[in-house]
């Protein structure tokens, strides 16, 4: 286990799709809420959306329930066929801006930061990835997901986050993701508490 001393204030949790990454940090998030309802927490998670039991898109959520739309398969909007798209779906970048961009504005009284993710969807968005360099100049802590490389090679901005001196990365696996959550909880309430 990592010694919280030598961790920065930017928690990246990564691994293959499906692992487990939104629900660890969805955890954390509660645990901490729960274990500190004076901190002010700002950000969003995705979460998948589904019709019966195939996924059909994926939405934003942010932190006091507002959701909106990120990524879908079924939509027949006019504007929808100039959307940009990442396998079968199409992404709805200036509905993801509209709720996710807010969320990352810099305040003095943010705690921490939750970004669920900094993907390739996201990354659409050419206003997005300035604002998570914000986030992370304003040294205000951070966990955040990033996708897993495909084929070797990370995205440009994930990797640039990756780099950054303050990043510690957790690679979540199914049989670690248990403890990774407790190790990751246990490091922001340290980090927390040095607020």
């Amino acid at each position: 286990m990592m010694a919280a001393a030598s961790t920065g204030k930017c928690l990246l949790v990564t691994g293959p799709p499906g692992v487990g990454k939104t629900t660890l940090i969805i955890r954390a998030y509660e645990s901490l809420k729960a274990s500190n309802p004076s901190l002010k927490f700002q950000g969003f998670y995705t979460r998948e959306v589904r019709q019966g039991a195939q996924r059909v898109g994926f939405e934003v959520v942010t932190l006091d329930g507002q959701k909106a739309p990120l990524a879908t398969t079924t939509s027949t909007s006019s504007d929808s066929f100039r959307w940009p798209t990442v396998g079968r779906y199409k992404v709805d970048v200036a509905s993801f801006e509209s709720l996710a961009l807010p969320q990352l504005q810099v305040k003095e009284d943010t705690d921490l930061f939750i970004i669920d993710e900094v993907g390739k969807m996201e990354l659409y968005s050419s206003s997005f990835f300035p604002a998570v360099l914000k986030v992370l100049e304003s040294n205000i802590p951070i966990l955040a997901s990033v996708p897993i490389p495909k084929s070797g090679r990370d995205i440009p901005g994930v990797a640039r986050l990756k780099n950054h001196p303050g990043a510690t990365i957790f690679t979540l696996t199914e049989s670690n993701r248990d403890a990774m959550k407790e190790q990751i909880s246990s490091l922001l309430a340290d980090l927390l508490r040095k607020i």
